[in-house]
């Protein structure tokens, strides 16, 4: 890595041959790494729940959602709404990893003047979908995506990532609850299923379980997977993309901080916290990079 901060993808050759399933696992490895770089150059961040939703980003951006070669720009792509905001530094990277936005710039996180804020914001850059932050609210801005593409007779799709301690919230039920009595099959849930919040456990401030059940209830079509094993995601996007009459949920069980020995299913590792260098050092040696690569990924200017 040379620091344009070239992605993964770019530093290993790639032949048309190249097994899919590698190559995401290469985003996927790419998307933790960047993160960890960015939320250290900025001296705050949410590195948890970042590393456990890099592999179901990984698959969307590079196996199923239809940006390329119809563009951003093209009215009849899919869209992508990232519900949970915090999660933005993923968000990032696995952009710069596919071309939406230059890797060496995305290491800005949350600095003065930068368009790669704390959460995510249309305005500043384009090829996001809405402005997200306020938990519990992304599912509403995709339901009324995916109801205007209906109205529009258009075949895109529209995905949202939610994490799981948003689904206290009561908007999302409102959703869901809407989303099932319109039909709209051309509309995809997924949760980050770490079972950790910002204070604690999930089933110490507000059970969840039964989660499919709830979600069954609600009419939709459902799946529970591992949200770390990348056939099994791309599978079961494939299916939900075949599912007619229903809106889809896939319940993706997930381990926070995932790839981070230090980090993994530690609640105070989910965010507002400040890495130290000797921190990054050891979870990019972690995550695979070389020394060469932690030294070109914690030296570059991130100011």
């Amino acid at each position: 890595m040379t620091l344009t901060l070239r992605s993964i993808s770019e530093e290993v050759p790639q032949s048309p041959a190249m097994d899919l399933e590698k190559q995401l696992a290469l985003a996927a490895a790419f998307v933790r790494r960047h993160s960890i770089a960015s939320i250290y150059h900025a001296g705050s961040g949410h590195p948890g729940g970042a590393m456990s939703c890099a592999d179901l980003l990984a698959c969307l951006f590079g196996a199923e959602l239809n940006f390329w070669p119809s563009g951003i720009d093209d009215p009849h792509r899919d869209r992508f709404v990232l519900s949970k905001g915090h999660a933005a530094p993923a968000l990032y990277a696995v952009g710069a990893h596919y071309g939406f936005c230059d890797a060496k710039a995305a290491l800005r996180l949350r600095k003065l003047g930068s368009p790669f804020q704390g959460h995510p914001h249309v305005l500043d850059l384009p090829w996001v979908e809405t402005s997200t932050g306020s938990l519990g609210q992304g599912l509403s801005v995709a339901l009324g995506m995916a109801m205007g593409l209906r109205m529009q007779r258009s075949a895109a799709r529209v995905y949202t990532l939610l994490g799981d301690g948003e689904l206290q919230e009561g908007e999302v039920w409102e959703a869901a609850m809407c989303a099932a009595h319109h039909e709209l099959d051309n509309l995809c849930v997924l949760i980050d299923y770490n079972k950790l919040q910002s204070d604690n456990r999930n089933d110490l401030i507000m059970r969840l379980e039964p989660l499919a059940a709830k979600w069954r209830a609600f009419d939709w079509a459902i799946a529970e997977i591992d949200g770390h094993d990348i056939p099994q995601i791309l599978s079961t996007l494939r299916r939900a993309g075949a599912t007619q009459n229903r809106p889809s949920v896939i319940i993706a069980h997930t381990v926070k901080g995932k790839g981070v020995s230090y980090m993994e299913n530690v609640p105070s590792w989910h965010g507002s916290v400040k890495l130290t260098r000797e921190q990054a050092e050891d979870a990019l040696l972690s995550l695979g990079a070389s020394r060469n690569e932690i030294k070109e990924f914690l030296d570059v200017d991130g100011g």
